[in-house]
C-alpha cells in the first residue's frame, strides 16, 4: 500500500477543478477523477463509520462492568455485532483504499502555470535556437548510408543477434561513441554531478517511484520470471537509489550523472526503420537532481543549461523547445526538449529532454528531507535531464560533420579521447 507515495492526495480531494483541468489539458481522461472522488468517498465513509462503532464499542466496554443479568447480555451480543461489523469495514477500507491508489497512480502530474496548453508536439514553443542548420554544397548521405558505407554500423547482423530495431556500432563507430559518453561524463563531473553506475535492471517499486509504471509499462521490457523491468532510462535506479530516505536540509541538494544503456520497446514520433534515431536499446547519460521545493523551477533552467553545453561543445546546431501540456511525460510539471539538428535528414531530432517534477517522483518513491530538526519531514523536488541520448547525437555528429567523399570529421572536443584521430574513413 502506497499511502502518500502519489499525487497529493489532498490535493485531489480539494482541488477537483484544478486536477480536471489538467487531466483535460494532458489529454487523459477526466473519468479517472470522478472514480477517484467516488471511491475517496466510499473510503472516508467507511473510516467513518468504522470510528463511530470503535467509539461505541469502547463506551459499552465501559459500562458492561457495572451492568447485570439480561441487559448486560444483550449489550454484550450487540458489541460482538459490532465487533463484526468494525472488521467488514476495516477490510473494507483497506479494499477501497487500494482502489483509490490504484486511480491516483494514473493522474499525471499536474503542469506547472508556464507550460503553454497544447494537444501534441504541434503545441510546443520553441523558446530558443542555438547555431546555424549546416548547408552543403553537396548531396549529403543519411547517417545509415554513411555508417554503412565506413563500416562503422552493422544494422543486419545487430538485427541478426537480437531483431529489429537493435544495431552493432563498431571500429571507429564505436571508438566514436566511447569518446562523445566520456566527453559528457567529464562535462558534467566538472559543472558538479556524482558520477553513478547503478544497476541496469529494476524492481517495480523503482519504475512506480519514477512514474513509468503503470503509465508506461507496456514500452518496457519485463523480465517475467523475476518480476524485474530492463531500465528505460538512468532516471529510474539514480532517483530511486534514494527511495525510503529522509534527508537533511543541509544534505541537499544532490546531483548524480550516470551512463547507463536504456531499453524501450516504443516505436514513436517519426519511427523509422533504417538507421538509428528510433532504436530498442540505446546508451544514454543522464543527470538526476534532488532538490529543496523553493527554487526547484528555476534549478530546471541550470539542468537546461547544463545539458545544452554538450551540444555547444560539439559544436552541433540545437534549438530548445517548452514542451505544452499534451505532450509532456506523465511525471513532469514542466519539460524542455533539445532537439539537434540533422541536415541529411532534414530533421530536428530529441537529444535531451530536461524535466522538473516537483515532489510528484518524491511522494512515489517517498524521499524527503527534514526543514529544521525539530520539523516534520516534507517531500523533496526532483528533476532530470538526459545529457545526452546517444544515437540521436551520434546521428547529429556524423551528418552534420559529413565530407564530400563520405568521410567523417571527428569535433574537435572528441579527439583527445580518440587518441588525437581527426577523421574516420
Amino acid at each position: 500500500m502506497w499511502g502518500t507515495a502519489l499525487l497529493d492526495i489532498d490535493l485531489i480531494r480539494n482541488n477537483p477543478d484544478l486536477i480536471r483541468e489538467s487531466l483535460k489539458n494532458r489529454n487523459y481522461s477526466e473519468k479517472l477523477l470522478d472514480d477517484f472522488l467516488t471511491v475517496d468517498e466510499e473510503w472516508r465513509k467507511a473510516v467513518d463509520d468504522s470510528n463511530r462503532l470503535k467509539h461505541e464499542r469502547n463506551d459499552a466496554s465501559s459500562r458492561i462492568p457495572n451492568l447485570k443479568g439480561d441487559e448486560k447480555q444483550t449489550v454484550i451480543a450487540e458489541m460482538k455485532r459490532v465487533s463484526e461489523r468494525i472488521k467488514e469495514l476495516d477490510a473494507l477500507k483497506i479494499e477501497l483504499e487500494l482502489k483509490r491508489e490504484d486511480i491516483a497512480l494514473n493522474i499525471p502530474n499536474v503542469p506547472d502555470e508556464s507550460v503553454p496548453i497544447g494537444k501534441d508536439y504541434d503545441g510546443n514553443k520553441i523558446v530558443m535556437e542555438w547555431g546555424t542548420p549546416k548547408k552543403f554544397d553537396f548531396e549529403p548521405k543519411k547517417h545509415y548510408e554513411l555508417g554503412e558505407d565506413l563500416d562503422i554500423i552493422d544494422f543486419v547482423r545487430g538485427a541478426k543477434i537480437t531483431g529489429s530495431g537493435f544495431y552493432i556500432m563498431k571500429g571507429d563507430g564505436a571508438r566514436l561513441e566511447r569518446a562523445v559518453i566520456q566527453y559528457m561524463l567529464d562535462v558534467h563531473h566538472e559543472q558538479g554531478y556524482t558520477e553513478i553506475i547503478p544497476p541496469a535492471i529494476i524492481n517495480k517499486n523503482a519504475v512506480i517511484g519514477t512514474g513509468q509504471y503503470p503509465k508506461m509499462k507496456d514500452d518496457m521490457y519485463w523480465c517475467e520470471r523475476d518480476d524485474l523491468w530492463l531500465n528505460p532510462t538512468a532516471e529510474v535506479p539514480v532517483t530511486n537509489m534514494h527511495q525510503d530516505e529522509i534527508f537533511e536540509k543541509t544534505d541537499l541538494p544532490k546531483y548524480y550523472t550516470a551512463y547507463l544503456p536504456s531499453f524501450r520497446r516504443e516505436a514513436g514520433r517519426n519511427a523509422d526503420t533504417r538507421g538509428i534515431i528510433r532504436v530498442h536499446q540505446f546508451n544514454k547519460i543522464e543527470l538526476v537532481e534532488f532538490v529543496l521545493p523553493q527554487g526547484s523551477m528555476e534549478r530546471l533552467e541550470v539542468l537546461r543549461g547544463n545539458a545544452e553545453a554538450i551540444l555547444r561543445g560539439l559544436n552541433l546546431p540545437y534549438r530548445v523547445l517548452l514542451l505544452c501540456t499534451g505532450d509532456m511525460g506523465f511525471a513532469s510539471a514542466k519539460t524542455y526538449d533539445l532537439e539537434a539538428y540533422a541536415p541529411a535528414a532534414d530533421q530536428w531530432l530529441e537529444v535531451s529532454s530536461c524535466s522538473c517534477f516537483t515532489d510528484f517522483q518524491a511522494r512515489r518513491a517517498r524521499i524527503k528531507y527534514r526543514p529544521e530538526p525539530h520539523l516534520k519531514s516534507e517531500f523533496i523536488n526532483t528533476l532530470n535531464g538526459s545529457g545526452l541520448a546517444l544515437p540521436r547525437t551520434i546521428v547529429a555528429i556524423m551528418e552534420n560533420y559529413q565530407t564530400p567523399d563520405g568521410k567523417i570529421v571527428i569535433p574537435e572536443v572528441l579527439r583527445p579521447y580518440m587518441k588525437g584521430q581527426k577523421i574516420i574513413g
